[in-house]
């Protein structure tokens, strides 16, 4: 059976239709997970102008973050200490982040950046929801 998703629901590995574009646009928070699988996971993200992802590193996944509408500078690395910047990416783009790479997204433009994000394993916990940076901040310490 497939399920139709519905406004703060996540089937946690249940095949389900999301219309993903809707989700991103509609989204209001920093982050929100929509769909948690065994070996993946879909989150959307909601940056303010400005604002940032943060710089991270996954030892052991690998990350897809999509843009569905604003833009933002994309910076690289193989040490926290020397990432570069990528490229400017919008609408058009996807990021491919493979484990062990450095990285940081951040808003450029006036308007806030909204993406989803795919986690390959899951990254975080079934129905994360994150209002600001700083409960993500919090929740990581």
């Amino acid at each position: 059976m497939i399920f139709e998703r519905k406004e703060s629901q996540d089937f946690g590995g249940k095949p389900c239709l999301i219309d993903v574009r809707n989700e991103v646009l509609s989204n209001q928070n920093f982050r929100k997970v929509i769909w948690t699988g065994e070996y993946l996971q879909a989150t959307v993200m909601c940056i303010p102008a400005g604002g940032e992802i943060g710089l991270e590193m996954h030892d052991d996944l690998d990350q897809l973050v999509k843009v569905e509408s604003g833009c933002a500078n994309v910076y690289v690395g193989e040490c926290k200490h020397h990432v570069k910047c990528l490229g400017k990416i919008n609408s058009n783009y996807a990021v491919l982040i493979p484990a062990g790479t450095w990285h940081n997204i951040i808003n450029a433009c006036s308007c806030p950046l909204k993406v989803y994000s795919v986690y390959a394993p899951p990254n975080h916990a079934v129905g994360t929801i994150h209002k600001t940076k700083l409960d993500s901040d919090l929740e990581d310490e």
